[in-house]
């Protein structure tokens, strides 16, 4: 089966009537976990921004708590799950701002992690390019939020 463009999906869309479309949503989300994520968004949390980043960072200290440090190998595996799904939260809200101060408490977190994650070379690796991305990353926002970005980030290089 070949996927029709975006284009085309849209004037389809556009011929049929509410009922349809809900119903097309619906089965949507019954088919994949991050369809039905990203309904949830649209139509819950995406009035209220702050709400949503608190709950995200929640989920995300609750699975930073669950990482096994018997072994840099699981936290190296728990960390890039970590991040998957921080990626895919932030894809959602399609707010830089928002993907920034996500990253921004990911590595807080990092930091916190016992064993020190510096310790080990992949690790570090990954924690200076989440750096390197918030710095590109900030680049495009206000000058205002620019400054106060820089900040954290810079506490976040002096923590190592």
């Amino acid at each position: 089966m070949k996927t029709t463009s975006i284009v085309q999906i849209k004037k389809e869309l556009q011929h049929l009537n509410n009922d349809e479309l809900i119903d097309l949503c619906l089965r949507l989300t019954r088919f994949k976990k991050e369809n039905k994520s990203l309904l949830t968004y649209l139509l819950f949390e995406a009035h209220d921004e702050a709400q949503y980043i608190a709950s995200v960072k929640e989920s995300l200290n609750q699975e930073f708590q669950s990482i096994n440090t018997d072994s840099y190998f699981y936290i190296k595996k728990s960390v890039r799950k970590i991040l998957r799904q921080l990626k895919t939260y932030a894809r959602y809200s399609l707010k830089k701002e928002t993907e920034v101060e996500l990253l921004l408490y990911f590595c807080a977190e990092l930091n916190e992690i016992s064993p020190n994650i510096h310790q080990n070379i992949t690790l570090s690796n990954l924690y200076e390019r989440q750096i390197i991305a918030l710095e590109k990353k900030i680049t495009t926002l206000h000058e205002d939020l620019q400054f106060d970005f820089r900040s954290q980030i810079e506490a976040l290089r002096d923590f190592n």
